[in-house]
């Protein structure tokens, strides 16, 4: 039974060390590139993104890069994003799916996390 506990206590550990959220990706838009954390561009097509987003109503419903929603105040937010017009401006292309479990990167993730406040 003892090994047991070292065990969970171990894995919560772990999970706490490596950052990981119990909430979506809050964003809020900005108006000056200069605001902005991050340059976001909308692809047409999930192939061309790097990163697959599903728009979620409440933070709480679910977690990771992958699963967004828009927050009314910058403060509240994890990320401060403006969507620029052209792929060459953007530091992450994007493709909002349908579906939470379409959500996710195409190819290696690229650590969002280090980007947040």
């Amino acid at each position: 039974m003892s090994h047991r506990i070292a065990i969970v206590v171990i894995a919560a550990l772990a999970w706490l060390a490596l950052g990981t959220r119990a909430e979506a990706l809050t964003v809020h838009e900005v108006e000056y590139a200069s605001q902005a954390d991050l340059r976001v561009y909308v692809t047409d097509h999930a192939s061309q993104a790097d990163l697959r987003i599903h728009w979620v109503e409440r933070p709480a419903e679910a977690k990771g890069d992958a699963l967004w929603t828009r927050v009314k105040y910058p403060y509240q937010a994890d990320l401060r994003i403006i969507f620029v017009r052209y792929a060459s401006q953007a530091d992450l292309k994007i493709h909002a799916v349908r579906y939470r479990s379409q959500a996710g990167w195409n190819g290696p993730p690229r650590g969002l996390a280090l980007r947040r406040k």
